[in-house]
C-alpha cells in the first residue's frame, strides 16, 4: 500500500483546495436560500418565461421556492460541474504522470507488478473522490440544519449519490485515457467533463437529441429529475457504471502492455 499512500499524499493539496471550494460555494447557496424563498413567485415567473433555457436546466420541473428545488438546481450544478472536473483531474494523469515527470523508470524498478501499480493508483483516485463527496455531503446537511430547514434526507442523499456515481464514471473513463497518454492529459480530461455537461443540456433542449442521455452521466444526475421522481434512472446509472468499468479495464490492459519510457 506504499504507492497508494504516496498517491494520496501527492494529491492532498488538490483534494483540500477542491473540497474547500465546492463546500464553500455549497454553504453560500444554502445560506442565501431563506432570502430567495421570499422572492419565489417572481423567480418562478421569470424562469417560466425563459423558454428553452428553462428546460435545459430542468427549472421547468421544480419550484425554486422549495429547498429541494433550489438545492437541485443551484447546489446540483456546483457539485455536478465541480465534482466532474475534480474527478477528471485526479484520474486523467494518474498513470501518465511518471512518464511526464521522467520518473517512470524509478517506479518500475521496484518489486511491484504493473497491475499492482494500476490498482494502487486507481484506489487512490477513488479514495480522493469519496473523501471530497463525504465532506461536501456532511457540510451541506449541516448548512441546511443551520438555516432552520428540515433536511430532505431522501432527496439530498439521492442527489449526492448520483453525483458520486457520475464522478466515478468520469474517473474510470479518464483513468483509461491516462494509460494511453504519455505527457499528461489535463485538457483532455477537463474537456471531456465539459462536453458531457453540455451534451445533457442539448438532450434537454430537443427530443431529437434524447439519445445523448445514454452517453452523458449528467443525464442520471439531473437534479430536477431526481427530486421530482425521488429516484435514479436505473438504466442510465447501469450504463454509466458500465462505461466506467470499461475505462478501468482499458487502463489495466493498456498499462500492462505499454512500452513505458
Amino acid at each position: 500500500m506504499t504507492l497508494f499512500k504516496h498517491e494520496l499524499r501527492r494529491g492532498r493539496t488538490a483534494l483540500i483546495v477542491w473540497t474547500a471550494a465546492i463546500a464553500f460555494l455549497f454553504a453560500i447557496c444554502i445560506f442565501i436560500f431563506p432570502d430567495m424563498k421570499s422572492q419565489t413567485e417572481g423567480l418562478n415567473e421569470v424562469f417560466a418565461s425563459m423558454g428553452g433555457f428553462t428546460a435545459a436546466f430542468g427549472m421547468d420541473q421544480v419550484n425554486f421556492g422549495t429547498l429541494t428545488g433550489f438545492y437541485a438546481i443551484e447546489c446540483g450544478n456546483i457539485l455536478g460541474l465541480g465534482g466532474a472536473f475534480y474527478a477528471a483531474l485526479c484520474a486523467v494523469g494518474a498513470l501518465s504522470k511518471e512518464e511526464k515527470e521522467k520518473t517512470a523508470e524509478f517506479l518500475l524498478m521496484h518489486p511491484i507488478s504493473r497491475s499492482r501499480i494500476v490498482t494502487d493508483k486507481l484506489l487512490a483516485v477513488l479514495a480522493q473522490i469519496v473523501l471530497l463527496n463525504a465532506a461536501v455531503y456532511a457540510l451541506s446537511v449541516g448548512s441546511i440544519a443551520c438555516i432552520g430547514e428540515a433536511v430532505p434526507w431522501k432527496e439530498v442523499s439521492l442527489l449526492h449519490l448520483a453525483y458520486l456515481i457520475l464522478q466515478l464514471e468520469l474517473a474510470g473513463i479518464c483513468f483509461g485515457m491516462s494509460a494511453c497518454l504519455r505527457r499528461g492529459g489535463l485538457g483532455a480530461g477537463l474537456g471531456l467533463a465539459a462536453v458531457m455537461y453540455f451534451l445533457n443540456i442539448i438532450a434537454n433542449l430537443s427530443e431529437l437529441a434524447e439519445f445523448l442521455r445514454y452517453i452523458t452521466p449528467f443525464a442520471y444526475a439531473d437534479g430536477a429529475d431526481i427530486v421530482t421522481n425521488c429516484s435514479l434512472n436505473a438504466v442510465l446509472v447501469a450504463l454509466g457504471i458500465a462505461y466506467g468499468i470499461i475505462g478501468v479495464g482499458l487502463a489495466y490492459w493498456k498499462y500492462c502492455r505499454k512500452d513505458i519510457m
